[in-house]
């Protein structure tokens, strides 16, 4: 490329021939002495070696001859200053190719090199070319780096050395020699041209940015070396790393047009390092909503705390997504998990914080928090070091008092629970590969719409996701696979859960999950749970199983459908209960679970499929419908495909109202149960009461509360076999377990009844 063409630059200076008042005996600054009509130099027109020639006796230490015309130099543009020199009699002077970096306003830029290294004339008569290139950037070969500050420059030669020798010079020669550096300028612009040093101290920032305002839709190039840029960058076009980038945490490299993790790591050469700013950029960009993996693998050595990447940002609402690659943790000590023990002291009444915590300045925020009476799945929110206190994301169920708490802190591959609040994040199309080392994501404090989609969460150690706060509140989980480290352990040694939420409106759709301890546990109320598959299994023989979802609380107001429930449970507790003493509120309530398929193979006959687990006395059900579910138990017959765990307490079985159990099918188990029941009753002999037992047809060993119906099946006889015509009334909830009702008749009679008889009284 040669600029003097492209841009119609003036380079050429004027021959000594036309005239010496355009040459300079000082910087060739307006104003300064020329060469015109002076005692130590003449033109000589006619030299056998030059043609026209200046011939100057040097009576300085140095003697100056500056060209007073304004040479441009732009960004880019390198030119090679030259000239011939002989000397002709007197002292042997050395020679260099000098110059004046000029600004706009003609004032001196004093920090570049003013001349180049000299040459020593040795011999009377002999042609010796003295030059030298003067450019923007540095590259090897420019004698004088110049950077992007001067914007012209007043060039000649020095004589040096000895006073009192007299030397001719030709015409002074300036050429663009841009092509000998860039072979393809036309489509790219390179960072080194506007002053970009690329010695890893030096800050390039500014630098960078001039190439990006002069790229006008060109390459941004960035050669070998590595560039340290201690602001924030912003590439507005395409750009090409052969070097690397250093930035601080707080400076921000935006790459509008490339913006994508392969272009990150290709400027900044770590992985992880790419992979935390390129996040960093994404959130400090209103021209990208993706972040595109581009299919790498990013080795993770560490937990990458996400709110940190982003300083002095703990807030967040804007739709964000990443996608479409792999996260992989690297064997490191820095997975270990933090174990802190700690005296504290819980008021149910203030169910959500613990007090006089001894040594909390080391308890960790995000830490799961174990002890007596406390529930699955609370971890620490907050603290308040000064006060003593934690602050939970779930209360507890039976702590009260004062006791010793261990606090256990996962490290998650993504940790976002820095931020105080992010809502709208997606996380889509990638494979959190945490190799048993890790767990892979932490929610932020609050926020709404966090999605997981499309995704794989394969052998977490601890945990999948985990909300220790209200970050979870409409999350949605959509055709995720959730892969267990665990498979080889019996259930009972298992310890990693799938995913935990605390809040309310959580979307669980359409994924599989295998062997884990619980698939998931859900705090909140209005979730929609369908489509999934989740398996908790194992080899052993009469094997115990786990809860594969667990429903953390009573009035969940949530459908459970479509879902294949493989050798696991569906648990129903409420152990997070926010109301202190778990009074009764709306108790065990608005649940659906409709067209799920519940398999198990193996399992103790006392297994069931769906188990209520009350804390607290008072507990009923209430608006609870299950139907056109298939029970299914395969080598064993079990007893029940549904159950209350009186572990803490039963459940109040002369409160419920509005229960639903019907049209499900059962194979191998043993008590087909429904409400209301549909009984057929055959009396045998004449009676004026008859009691039906009603144990075995009703769900959770429900109280016979209500007689919907009673149908004679053929003729009602008396004592004497005469048919009588006759409407009995019934009493319910006889005998010591209230599960019977009693007909009575007018007289003794006998037959076959068929009644319909619910476990609700409304």
């Amino acid at each position: 490329m040669n600029k003097a063409i492209t841009e119609g630059l003036v380079l050429m200076p004027t021959p000594f021939a036309r005239g010496l008042d355009v040459w300079s005996s000082g910087n060739g600054t307006p104003g300064s002495d020329t060469y015109e009509d002076v005692a130590n130099a003449a033109f000589v027109a006619a030299d056998q070696d030059f043609g026209g020639a200046l011939e100057m006796l040097k009576t300085e230490n140095t003697q100056k001859l500056r060209y007073m015309g304004e040479t441009p130099l732009l960004p880019g543009c390198y030119l090679r200053i030259r000239t011939r020199v002989k000397a002709i009699s007197g002292n042997l002077p050395s020679v260099r190719i000098a110059g004046y970096a000029a600004r706009a306003n003609g004032s001196l830029v004093a920090d570049v090199p003013a001349f180049a290294p000299f040459v020593t004339l040795t011999t009377y008569g002999e042609v010796v070319e003295i030059s030298a290139i003067v450019g923007t950037g540095n590259r090897a070969g420019v004698d004088m780096v110049w950077g992007t500050e001067p914007v012209y420059g007043h060039f000649g030669i020095d004589l040096v050395g000895a006073n009192g020798g007299i030397v001719r010079v030709d015409d002074v020669e300036i050429e663009d020699v841009t092509s000998v550096f860039l072979r393809d300028m036309l489509g790219q612009v390179d960072v080194v041209d506007f002053g970009a040093v690329g010695d890893g101290t030096t800050d390039d920032s500014a630098a960078f940015d001039a190439a990006n305002a002069a790229a006008n839709g060109r390459t941004v190039y960035v050669p070998a070396g590595t560039y340290r840029l201690n602001s924030s960058v912003t590439i507005d076009t395409n750009v090409r790393f052969e070097g690397t980038v250093t930035m601080p945490d707080s400076a921000v490299l935006l790459l509008r047009r490339n913006f994508d993790l392969p272009n990150y790591i290709e400027a900044f050469e770590d992985e992880e390092l790419a992979f935390r700013k390129a996040f960093q950029a994404l959130l400090n960009n209103a021209d990208h909503e993706t972040l595109d993996l581009g299919g790498r693998k990013v080795n993770v050595t560490g937990p990458i705390d996400m709110q940190a990447t982003v300083p002095g940002q703990d807030s967040y609402a804007t739709r964000r997504v990443i996608r479409n690659g792999q996260l992989e943790a690297a064997s490191s000590a820095a997975w270990d998990t933090q174990v802190v023990s700690s005296q504290a002291t819980y008021n149910p009444n203030n169910n959500k914080r613990l007090t006089n915590v001894t040594n909390i300045a080391n308890v960790p925020v995000g830490a799961l928090v174990e002890g007596n009476g406390v529930g699955r799945e609370v971890f620490v929110r907050s603290k308040n070091v000064a006060t003593g206190q934690i602050e939970l994301s779930a209360p507890l169920y039976d702590a009260a008092g004062t006791q010793n708490f261990t606090f256990r802190r996962f490290r998650y591959m993504l940790d976002f629970s820095g931020f105080g609040q992010l809502s709208k994040f997606v996380l889509a199309d990638i494979e959190f590969q945490c190799n048993n080392r890790c767990s892979a994501l932490m929610l932020a404090l609050s926020g709404t719409a966090f999605q997981v989609r499309d995704c794989f969460i394969t052998r977490p150690a601890d945990r999948g996701i985990t909300s220790i706060g209200g970050g979870c509140q409409g999350m949605l989980i959509d055709r995720c696979q959730f892969l267990s480290a665990e498979d080889a352990l019996p259930v009972s040694q298992r310890k990693t859960i799938g995913f935990n939420a605390n809040a309310n409106d959580v979307k669980l759709r359409d994924n599989r999950a295998t062997r884990f301890r619980h698939f998931g546990l859900l705090g909140g109320a209005n979730s929609i749970i369908t489509g999934n598959h989740f398996f908790q299994g194992d080899e052993v023989n009469n094997g115990v199983r786990s809860a594969g979802i667990i429903l953390a609380n009573t009035h969940v107001s949530s459908i459970f459908s479509g879902n294949y429930v493989d050798n696991c449970f569906l648990e129903w507790t409420n152990e997070q209960d926010p109301a202190p003493a778990f009074n009764s509120e709306y108790s065990f309530s608005a649940l659906s679970v409709t067209d799920n398929i519940f398999l198990s193979g193996e399992v103790a006959p006392w297994f069931s499929y769906i188990v209520v687990k009350p804390h607290g006395a008072g507990h009923f059900l209430s608006g609870v419908s299950i139907t056109g579910n298939r029970f299914r138990s395969l080598n064993g017959v079990i007893d029940r495909a549904e159950r209350v765990d009186t572990t803490f307490a039963d459940l109040d079985l002369s409160r419920c109202k509005n229960v639903v159990f019907t049209e499900n099918s059962f194979h191998a188990v043993t008590y087909q149960v429904e409400t209301p029941a549909k009984v057929e009753f055959f009396q045998n002999t004449a009676s004026d009461t008859w009691t039906i037992d009603l144990a075995d047809y009703l769900p959770f060993g429900g109280e016979a509360l209500k007689v919907e119906s009673v149908l004679a099946q053929g003729a009602l006889r008396n004592a004497n076999n005469v048919r009588v015509w006759e409407t009995p009334y019934a009493d319910v909830a006889v005998g010591g377990d209230r599960d019977q009702i009693r007909l009575n008749w007018s007289g003794p009679v006998r037959g076959r009844v068929q009644v319909s008889v619910r476990m609700d009284s409304r």
